[in-house]
Parts: C-alpha cells; structure tokens; sequence
C-alpha cells in the first residue's frame, strides 16, 4: 500500500482522516505548518482516539510520520487529504506548488466545509496531473489534553468520484460517489432537515442543550416519521438503496442523541434566513415529499417553528421578521408560492404552534 498525506493535523486531520487510513493498515504522513504540533506528532510516535460515549475501544495512531512544509518528503505519496479550513487551502495550494513532482500524477481530496474547496485549491496549486476532489466530513472531533482526539464513530469520508478522474484510493473507509451533487442533496435532506426538526421544535420546548431536544420522546416520534418519509422519497427520486439510506439515516439519527457531543440548540438553529431558502434543508424537502405523496407534516411545523424562532443574537433573523409578515417572509425567502398547499399548512401550523407556546 502507498503512503497517504494529510495536510493538517488538527483535530479533523488526526481524529477523523488518521483513524479511517489506520483501520485500513494505511501508513501516514502528516504535513502541517505549526513546527511545535509536528515535533509533538514525531517526539510521541503515537496517540489515542477516544470515542463519544465509549461506543468502541480506544483506537491507537501510530506508523506515521510528521512534517513541516520545509523539510516534507512526498516520493511515495500520490493521495493527499486536506483538513486546513477553506480560508487557508491558497497556502497551501502555493505550497504543494513548489513541492510537488511536475511529471508525476497526484490525487487530492478536500474535507472543508467551504464553497467549491477543490476548485480553490486546484486552482492556487496552478499546476497539470493534480486531480483534485471534494469530502464531507460528517465526523464530530474534540481535541484532548496532548495529541488525543474524542471522536464520533463515523465509518466513511465519502467525497466525489468525477473529480477523481477514475481513480480509486485504496483504503475502503474513502468512499468515492458517483452524481456527489446528489449525494450533499441527500445529505441536506437526511442530516440538516432532521437537524431543523431537533433545533426549531426543541426551542419551542424551551431546550437550550442540543442533546436534550434530541432525546424529547415526541420530537423522537417526529424525527422518526420524518425520516420514514424522507428515505423513501430520497430512493425514489435518486434510485438509493432502501437500506442503505436508512443506515445513512440511522448515522445522522444516533449522532444528534449522542447526549456525549456537547451542543447546543441555538447553534444548530442558527440563520433561520439561510436554512428556510427554496433548496434549503426544510422547504427543499417538503416540495419532493409532496411531489411523491409523501406526508410533510414534521418538516412544515419545523418551518412554522422557525418562522416563530425568536434569538435576540440573530440580529439579521429579527430584522427580516420585524420588515415582513410570515407571508412575505414564505415568498420571498422560502420561495413558496401562495397557491402551494405547503404555503397554508405552514402558516396553519404557525398559529397552532403561537397558541400552545
């Protein structure tokens, strides 16, 4: 097996993409900027994954090796992992281009949360024979005293298949998607739509800690139905595998009730602005579930909780309630139309939900 790079050894780097390349008995390299983390990663020689609600026995890192970009050696390295945060993958970009060998053939793979990352980096790399794709990173990770990692038990970093040019890394835990578009719909569908059912519900409940709402015995009932609904219209719409959709369910469903991962309700409510957009993460899924039948009821009081969703931090939020009516605030941000059935359901369920608050 070749040896794989990881630009970054925070806590994504060494929690998250370290541990799938290890399980797979891949040999690693890290490559980071900061000289005291890399002489730390090389004087220890090892450490520790720790898992949220010890789901699984400790999990040990080691058979690597650390670099700065100064002394980095990358003869047998042709995959690259980047954890960095989308503001600092141009650095690196000009970095890999003064280390990179023009006439050899390299393959990247980007784990940001940020717009269009592999475009970024490919294009500050500036250089031909670099594939470079994109992940998404599921993962929760909280750095430890040292170089230890609390983790999630996430399985998989799936990223984009087309941007890998036909290539398939060999570790098993790095999942190439064909149609990855369609693959960040379904996550928003899946994972960020459930998300909104816990956050907006969960306030209107008076939760603060995430968790908490997450493990109300209605908003379970909720979430369960919601995720019926949802895995079967994902599958008829994209052609997904029942079971493998509901595993892709059942992952997002046993993160968000981890009471172990620490979160709050205001965080995951955040933007309300943002999150009720047309092809947004609660009206994006609302119109497939009606285009299929399929009962919207959870995700229609969700977006009538959010309509309602008072945080005197939001100045943005507060703004736009205080300039337009619940109606407006449907048309022009949620895009809905007054003649959609969804349109009245919500507003419906507004004044229900006013009344009982």
């Amino acid at each position: 097996m070749s040896k794989v790079a990881i630009i970054g050894a925070g806590k994504t780097g060494r929690g998250f993409l370290a541990r799938l390349l290890r399980e797979e008995q891949q040999e690693i390299c890290f490559i980071d900027k900061n000289r005291d983390l890399v002489d730390q990663l090389n004087k220890e020689k090892e450490f520790q994954i720790h898992f949220f609600g010890n789901k699984r026995e400790v999990f040990r890192i080691d058979h690597y090796q650390a670099f700065t970009w100064e002394n980095v050696r990358l003869d047998d390295i042709e995959l690259f992992l980047v954890a960095v945060g989308g503001q600092n993958l141009p650095e690196v970009g000009k970095e890999l281009r003064k280390v990179l060998n023009k006439e050899k053939q390299y393959y990247m793979i980007t784990c940001e949360n940020a717009s269009h990352p592999s475009l970024t980096l490919k294009e500050a790399i500036g250089r031909e024979h670099v594939s470079v794709s994109e992940g998404t990173v599921f993962c929760t990770t909280i750095e430890e005293e040292g170089l230890d990692i609390y983790s999630e038990n996430y399985p998989y970093l799936q990223c984009d298949a087309q941007l890998l040019d036909g290539y398939v890394p060999e570790a098993k835990t790095i999942r190439p998607i064909s149609d990855f578009s369609n693959f960040l719909t379904r996550k928003l569908y899946t994972y960020n739509a459930a998300s909104c059912v816990i956050a907006y519900l969960g306030w209107l409940k008076g939760y603060r800690n995430y968790g908490d709402a997450a493990n109300d015995e209605e908003i379970l009932k909720m979430l369960d139905q919601n995720y019926a609904a949802t895995n079967r219209v994902l599958c008829k719409e994209f052609g997904y595998d029942m079971a493998d959709q509901e595993e892709f369910a059942a992952l997002s469903k046993a993160k968000f009730c981890d009471r172990t991962i620490v979160d709050t309700v205001a965080r995951n409510a955040r933007d309300p602005q943002r999150k009720l957009g047309p092809n947004e993460r609660i009206i994006g899924p609302i119109r497939l579930l009606y285009k299929y039948g399929e009962d919207a009821s959870v995700l229609e009081q969700t977006a009538a909780a959010a309509l309602l969703y008072d945080n005197e931090e939001e100045p943005t939020w507060n703004k736009i309630k205080k300039e337009k009516t619940p109606e407006q605030i449907l048309t022009d941000i949620c895009g809905l139309g007054n003649d959609e059935e969804c349109f009245g359901k919500i507003l419906g369920y507004m004044e229900e939900l006013k009344r009982g608050k």
